[in-house]
Protein backbone atom coordinates (compact mmCIF):
# COMPACT_ATOMS: atom_id res chain seq x y z
CA UNK A 1 0.00 0.00 0.00
CA UNK A 2 1.36 3.65 -0.80
CA UNK A 3 0.55 6.39 1.33
CA UNK A 4 1.09 10.44 0.89
CA UNK A 5 2.45 12.05 4.35
CA UNK A 6 1.55 16.16 3.89
CA UNK A 7 3.37 17.58 6.87
CA UNK A 8 5.37 20.41 7.33
CA UNK A 9 6.45 19.69 10.98
CA UNK A 10 9.67 17.76 10.34
CA UNK A 11 10.14 15.75 13.47
CA UNK A 12 6.46 14.78 12.40
CA UNK A 13 7.15 14.07 9.31
CA UNK A 14 9.89 11.66 9.80
CA UNK A 15 7.95 9.77 12.92
CA UNK A 16 4.74 9.48 10.96
CA UNK A 17 6.62 8.57 7.38
CA UNK A 18 8.98 6.09 9.35
CA UNK A 19 5.87 4.67 11.17
CA UNK A 20 3.95 3.99 8.37
CA UNK A 21 7.56 2.25 6.50
CA UNK A 22 7.50 0.46 9.36
CA UNK A 23 4.16 -1.28 9.07
CA UNK A 24 4.94 -2.25 5.47
CA UNK A 25 3.62 1.15 3.59
CA UNK A 26 5.52 2.99 0.99
CA UNK A 27 5.60 6.40 1.42
CA UNK A 28 5.80 9.41 -0.26
CA UNK A 29 6.06 12.45 2.31
CA UNK A 30 6.76 16.35 1.59
CA UNK A 31 6.40 19.69 3.88
CA UNK A 32 5.26 21.39 1.14
CA UNK A 33 1.13 21.89 -0.06
CA UNK A 34 1.94 22.54 -3.69
CA UNK A 35 4.50 19.36 -4.10
CA UNK A 36 1.21 17.45 -1.86
CA UNK A 37 -0.95 18.24 -4.52
CA UNK A 38 1.25 17.65 -7.24
CA UNK A 39 2.02 14.51 -5.79
CA UNK A 40 -1.51 13.64 -4.89
CA UNK A 41 -3.02 14.46 -8.46
CA UNK A 42 -0.10 12.53 -10.21
CA UNK A 43 0.08 9.14 -8.29
CA UNK A 44 -2.50 6.58 -7.42
CA UNK A 45 -2.32 6.65 -3.08
CA UNK A 46 -4.54 4.18 -1.29
CA UNK A 47 -4.50 6.83 1.74
CA UNK A 48 -3.11 10.34 2.46
CA UNK A 49 -2.28 12.10 5.25
CA UNK A 50 -2.49 16.13 5.41
CA UNK A 51 -1.70 18.07 8.11
CA UNK A 52 -4.15 21.18 7.62
CA UNK A 53 -1.90 24.10 8.16
CA UNK A 54 0.48 23.62 4.96
CA UNK A 55 3.15 26.32 3.57
CA UNK A 56 1.77 27.23 0.14
CA UNK A 57 -1.18 25.56 0.12
CA UNK A 58 -3.28 24.47 3.18
CA UNK A 59 -4.74 20.44 3.50
CA UNK A 60 -8.33 22.06 3.28
CA UNK A 61 -7.76 23.65 -0.49
CA UNK A 62 -5.52 20.35 -1.42
CA UNK A 63 -8.54 18.10 -0.11
CA UNK A 64 -10.74 20.29 -2.11
CA UNK A 65 -9.10 19.97 -5.60
CA UNK A 66 -8.84 16.49 -5.35
CA UNK A 67 -11.99 15.78 -4.79
CA UNK A 68 -12.55 18.49 -7.86
CA UNK A 69 -10.63 16.94 -9.94
CA UNK A 70 -11.92 13.56 -9.05
CA UNK A 71 -9.31 11.91 -6.90
CA UNK A 72 -11.49 9.30 -4.37
CA UNK A 73 -8.37 8.62 -2.14
CA UNK A 74 -8.89 8.12 1.36
CA UNK A 75 -8.00 11.36 3.34
CA UNK A 76 -6.38 11.73 7.06
CA UNK A 77 -6.48 15.31 8.42
CA UNK A 78 -3.42 15.89 10.96
CA UNK A 79 -4.24 19.24 13.06
CA UNK A 80 -3.60 21.35 15.85
CA UNK A 81 -7.23 22.49 15.28
CA UNK A 82 -9.24 21.25 17.97
CA UNK A 83 -12.69 22.85 17.12
CA UNK A 84 -15.77 21.18 16.07
CA UNK A 85 -16.37 24.18 13.36
CA UNK A 86 -12.66 23.23 12.12
CA UNK A 87 -13.66 19.07 12.17
CA UNK A 88 -16.92 19.61 10.44
CA UNK A 89 -15.09 21.97 7.83
CA UNK A 90 -13.48 19.66 7.14
CA UNK A 91 -15.27 16.55 6.96
CA UNK A 92 -17.95 18.28 4.60
CA UNK A 93 -14.83 19.33 2.39
CA UNK A 94 -14.10 15.04 1.71
CA UNK A 95 -12.07 14.16 4.46
CA UNK A 96 -12.82 10.52 5.55
CA UNK A 97 -11.03 10.98 8.85
CA UNK A 98 -9.49 13.74 11.83
CA UNK A 99 -6.70 13.18 14.09
CA UNK A 100 -6.15 15.86 16.66
CA UNK A 101 -2.72 16.65 17.65
CA UNK A 102 -0.92 15.05 19.77
CA UNK A 103 -1.61 12.34 18.84
CA UNK A 104 -0.33 8.28 19.53
CA UNK A 105 1.06 6.57 16.26
CA UNK A 106 -0.50 3.39 17.27
CA UNK A 107 -3.48 5.04 16.60
CA UNK A 108 -2.58 7.09 13.40
CA UNK A 109 -1.38 3.79 11.72
CA UNK A 110 -4.85 1.86 13.29
CA UNK A 111 -6.91 4.90 11.41
CA UNK A 112 -4.69 4.49 8.06
CA UNK A 113 -5.15 0.44 8.18
CA UNK A 114 -9.03 1.21 8.54
CA UNK A 115 -9.16 3.81 5.90
CA UNK A 116 -7.21 1.22 3.64
CA UNK A 117 -9.67 -1.37 4.30
CA UNK A 118 -12.60 0.99 3.98
CA UNK A 119 -10.80 2.00 0.27
CA UNK A 120 -11.00 -1.91 -0.75
CA UNK A 121 -14.39 -2.83 0.65
CA UNK A 122 -13.30 -4.96 3.75
CA UNK A 123 -14.55 -4.79 6.87
CA UNK A 124 -13.16 -7.24 8.92
CA UNK A 125 -9.59 -6.97 9.95
CA UNK A 126 -8.88 -10.91 8.72
CA UNK A 127 -9.67 -11.26 4.73
CA UNK A 128 -9.26 -14.92 3.85
CA UNK A 129 -8.93 -16.46 0.23
CA UNK A 130 -9.59 -19.97 0.23
CA UNK A 131 -7.51 -21.22 3.07
CA UNK A 132 -5.14 -17.98 2.63
CA UNK A 133 -5.82 -15.66 5.39
CA UNK A 134 -4.63 -11.94 5.50
CA UNK A 135 -4.72 -10.37 9.30
CA UNK A 136 -4.35 -6.65 8.18
CA UNK A 137 -3.50 -5.32 11.82
CA UNK A 138 -1.29 -7.49 12.98
CA UNK A 139 0.36 -7.65 9.32
CA UNK A 140 0.22 -11.62 9.42
CA UNK A 141 -0.42 -14.44 6.48
CA UNK A 142 -1.45 -17.42 7.83
CA UNK A 143 -2.51 -20.84 5.60
CA UNK A 144 -4.32 -24.02 6.58
CA UNK A 145 -4.04 -22.40 10.11
CA UNK A 146 -0.11 -22.21 9.98
CA UNK A 147 1.57 -18.39 10.28
CA UNK A 148 4.11 -17.91 6.84
CA UNK A 149 7.21 -16.17 7.26
CA UNK A 150 6.97 -14.23 4.19
CA UNK A 151 10.00 -11.34 3.68
CA UNK A 152 8.65 -7.83 3.99
CA UNK A 153 9.56 -6.96 0.04
CA UNK A 154 6.92 -9.75 -1.01
CA UNK A 155 4.49 -9.39 1.94
CA UNK A 156 3.33 -5.63 0.57
CA UNK A 157 2.76 -7.68 -2.77
CA UNK A 158 0.58 -10.31 -1.08
CA UNK A 159 -1.16 -8.25 0.60
CA UNK A 160 -2.19 -5.78 -2.15
CA UNK A 161 -3.38 -8.81 -4.48
CA UNK A 162 -5.41 -10.45 -1.43
CA UNK A 163 -6.82 -7.20 -1.13
CA UNK A 164 -7.95 -7.05 -4.77
CA UNK A 165 -9.03 -11.00 -4.97
CA UNK A 166 -10.67 -11.84 -7.99
CA UNK A 167 -9.24 -9.11 -10.14
CA UNK A 168 -6.20 -8.36 -12.55
CA UNK A 169 -3.81 -6.63 -10.96
CA UNK A 170 -1.57 -5.22 -13.29
CA UNK A 171 2.64 -5.34 -13.22
CA UNK A 172 2.17 -1.39 -13.04
CA UNK A 173 -0.08 -1.34 -10.37
CA UNK A 174 1.84 -3.17 -8.15
CA UNK A 175 5.30 -0.77 -9.09
CA UNK A 176 3.19 2.03 -8.57
CA UNK A 177 1.24 0.87 -5.03
CA UNK A 178 4.08 -1.14 -3.20
CA UNK A 179 7.68 0.13 -4.50
CA UNK A 180 9.27 3.72 -2.97
CA UNK A 181 11.61 3.37 -6.23
CA UNK A 182 10.62 4.23 -10.06
CA UNK A 183 11.05 0.40 -11.66
CA UNK A 184 12.63 0.26 -14.39
CA UNK A 185 10.05 -1.12 -17.62
CA UNK A 186 12.66 -3.24 -18.73
CA UNK A 187 12.81 -4.95 -14.87
CA UNK A 188 11.53 -8.36 -14.03
CA UNK A 189 11.37 -7.34 -10.18
CA UNK A 190 7.79 -7.64 -10.26
CA UNK A 191 7.71 -11.60 -11.58
CA UNK A 192 10.52 -12.75 -9.82
CA UNK A 193 8.61 -11.31 -6.55
CA UNK A 194 5.18 -13.10 -7.36
CA UNK A 195 7.08 -16.59 -8.31
CA UNK A 196 9.10 -16.27 -5.11
CA UNK A 197 5.24 -15.40 -3.57
CA UNK A 198 3.93 -18.72 -5.23
CA UNK A 199 6.39 -21.05 -3.26
CA UNK A 200 6.03 -19.02 0.34
CA UNK A 201 2.52 -19.80 0.09
CA UNK A 202 2.92 -23.25 -0.62
CA UNK A 203 2.55 -25.19 3.14
CA UNK A 204 2.69 -28.44 1.13
CA UNK A 205 2.55 -30.07 -2.38
CA UNK A 206 -1.40 -30.36 -1.82
CA UNK A 207 -1.97 -26.72 -1.83
CA UNK A 208 -3.94 -25.46 -4.66
CA UNK A 209 -2.35 -22.53 -6.57
CA UNK A 210 -3.90 -18.98 -5.64
CA UNK A 211 -1.96 -16.56 -8.22
CA UNK A 212 -2.32 -17.23 -11.23
CA UNK A 213 -0.99 -14.83 -14.58
CA UNK A 214 -2.71 -13.36 -16.88
CA UNK A 215 -1.03 -13.25 -20.20
CA UNK A 216 -0.64 -9.48 -21.01
CA UNK A 217 -2.62 -8.30 -18.23
CA UNK A 218 -0.85 -8.88 -14.51
CA UNK A 219 -2.20 -11.63 -11.72
CA UNK A 220 -5.03 -12.70 -10.05
CA UNK A 221 -5.17 -14.24 -6.72
CA UNK A 222 -8.42 -16.42 -6.59
CA UNK A 223 -9.48 -19.85 -5.55
CA UNK A 224 -10.08 -22.30 -9.15
CA UNK A 225 -11.61 -25.66 -9.17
Amino acid sequence: MRVLVVEDSDQIRRVVAGSLEESGYAVDATAEGDDGLWMAETYDYDVAVLDIMLPGMDGLTILKKLREAGKEVPVLFLTAKDQISDRVAGLNAGADDYLIKPFAIEEMLARVNALCRRKFGKHDTVVKVADLALDLNAKKITRQGKTLDIPSRYFSILEYLILNAGKVVSRTEIESHIYDEMVSPMSNVVDVAIHSLRKAIEVDKFCKPLIHTRRGQGYVLEERD
